[in-house]
């Protein structure tokens, strides 16, 4: 068995970017940082015999990445008709406006700030630009708006920050709440277990090979960080930053103010569910 093979969703080797699956290519956004990963991962979707494609967070406001993201779809003979939002942090959707503009697209959200466009994006929704079918999938918990989208036919799921290619994500208290999170991630499983998915397309990180180990280790990550929370605040450890600096010690200290947002969703969790 390699490394490789041994990681949480068997992530994908060699470089991010490029065709993913018979439907899903990937264009890497140039916005790499610790928070990030290697940089947002923007999704091109169409049918193998369709001129039309759907993008899936155009990422950062970043013209020369944007226009990228045309000619990908335009070298293989593809016009972007529709552009979808999994959610609306920056390095997702920044650009989507100007995305809009560059292809006279609508673009569609949960969040209806982030719309252009009369239509949004709910449950039982199904994308069918091109003859495509992607079923939109709410996943909370990350943010109140997080979406994912079920690609049945590639066996595949679009994750955005829900589920990512490395390392695990951010609860983003206030807006992300845990109880939310926990439930999304049992959602994806069930896809997983009932409905053959077996590739996580994430917005962050490389394509996953394994989405059912991948959910469980992110079930199992999340058990275990919410028992050492519960632990340290018996143990005296009574803010979020004192919290943070005691379970999260392991972690590189640039990464804990997003860590403490973790904390807090943590923190409230344990309050609502009378464990603290």
């Amino acid at each position: 068995m390699t490394y490789a093979s041994a990681l949480p969703g068997q992530p994908r080797g060699g470089t991010i970017g490029g065709p993913a699956t018979d439907r899903a290519v990937c264009v890497l956004a140039p916005n790499a940082s610790p928070m990030t990963l290697d940089g947002t991962n923007t999704w091109i979707v169409a049918e193998p015999d369709s001129d039309l494609a759907v993008v899936i967070d155009p990422g950062p406001l970043d013209d020369a990445h944007l226009k990228v993201v045309i000619a990908t779809a335009e070298r293989a003979g593809r016009r972007v008709a529709l552009t979808l939002l999994t959610h609306g942090h920056p390095d997702h959707a920044e650009g989507a406006a100007r995305f809009a503009e560059l292809t006279r697209t609508s673009v569609r959200a949960l969040d209806p700030a982030l719309r252009l466009g009369d239509e949004g994006l709910e449950l039982g929704d199904v994308i069918t630009t091109g003859g495509l079918e992607l079923r939109v999938v709410p996943t909370p918990g990350h943010t109140a708006d997080s979406l994912s989208f079920h690609l049945p036919v590639d066996g595949a799921v679009l994750t955005g920050d829900t589920v990512l290619g490395r390392g695990t994500t951010v609860v983003a208290h206030p807006d992300g709440r845990l109880g939310d999170y926990l439930d999304s991630l049992r959602r994806l499983r069930s896809l997983a277990v009932d409905d053959g998915v077996d590739t996580v397309l994430p917005g962050h990180g490389p394509v996953l090979n394994d989405a059912r180990g991948a959910v469980e280790y992110y079930l199992a990550h999340r058990a275990n960080r919410l028992a050492q929370v519960e632990t340290a605040v018996e143990d005296g450890y009574r803010t979020p930053s004192e919290v943070v600096a005691h379970v999260y010690a392991d972690v590189d200290r640039s990464l804990w103010p997003a860590a403490e947002l973790s904390v807090r969703a943590q923190l409230d969790y344990l309050r609502d569910h009378g464990l603290i």
